[in-house]
């Protein structure tokens, strides 16, 4: 029985939609800039935005990170704004990204079976953790809306420690803060590189859910688990060995089994 779990955020335990690419979305983003100032269009900034994430990642010192570096988004909002001659504050970025979040999301909502993992967890004396590549100022308030900030003893989130799933010091991040021991933990996720394969190279037992917005399959599935039918019922059936029937799978089987 482990002791701690790991978990992944979106594709595993919320289940979310996002197009960060529709040129409509940069071109309301533009005209929020160009509204305090700074001005752009659409295309321009999408350009420049790219182009500062990239260069953001450059800036994250070395010994934070392996293969994989994670930039602080915010930055790249500001500079978004400083390039045009206007000043902004922290508070102003972080407003700014969640407007930029808000106006990209499609859908989003809790998969099914979250809320009955976690009680199974904490019946079994497991302690609950969130680590996840993502960016605090459209993560942090996301996990609040679906209630589940609290769930978790900590929330590592990669923009926060400048690394990022799979490098194997994003693991060790999590390790080291809080003494946990490898043989006692394991992850939990629904991408076969980021989550399994970076928990296997961090030395981590994994369970994989193969859920409708994982990426498509094109090598070794590395993890002790697999749960192909994408159900957190069935993942907790499997951990603890329940004969409670499996409910509300997170995708259709399509002749993919346990």
């Amino acid at each position: 029985m482990y002791k701690n779990y790991l978990f992944d955020l979106y594709g595993t335990i919320i289940d979310i939609n996002t197009d960060e690419w529709c040129d409509e979305i940069w071109e309301k983003m533009a005209l929020i800039y160009s509204l305090s100032g700074a001005s752009y269009t659409g295309k321009e900034m999408h350009k420049r935005y790219d182009e500062l994430v990239e260069d953001e990642k450059t800036l994250i010192p070395k010994e934070k990170y392996t293969t994989t570096p994670e930039p602080l988004i915010q930055n790249v909002f500001i500079r978004l704004y400083k390039e045009k001659g206007v000043e902004c504050s922290e508070e102003m970025a972080a407003y700014t990204g969640r407007v930029f979040r808000a106006l990209s999301i499609k859908f989003i909502k809790l998969y099914d079976g979250v809320h009955e993992l976690f009680d199974e967890i904490r019946k079994n004396g497991g302690r609950i953790f969130l680590l996840s590549n993502a960016q605090r100022i459209f993560t942090e308030p996301e996990i609040r809306l679906m209630g589940i900030y609290d769930e978790f003893e900590y929330v590592m989130i990669s923009s926060d420690e400048g690394v990022a799933k799979p490098d194997r010091k994003f693991y060790e991040c999590m390790l080291n803060r809080f003494n946990l021991k490898r043989e006692e933990t394991i992850m939990i996720g629904n991408d076969y590189i980021t989550d399994i394969r970076g928990s296997y190279e961090a030395g981590i037992d994994s369970l994989y859910l193969d859920t409708d917005i994982s990426p498509e399959i094109k090598g070794e599935v590395l993890a002790k688990y697999k749960i192909m039918s994408g159900s957190l019922f069935d993942a907790r059936d499997v951990l603890f060995k329940t004969s409670k029937k499996s409910k509300a799978p997170a995708k259709s089987l399509n002749k993919k089994t346990i």
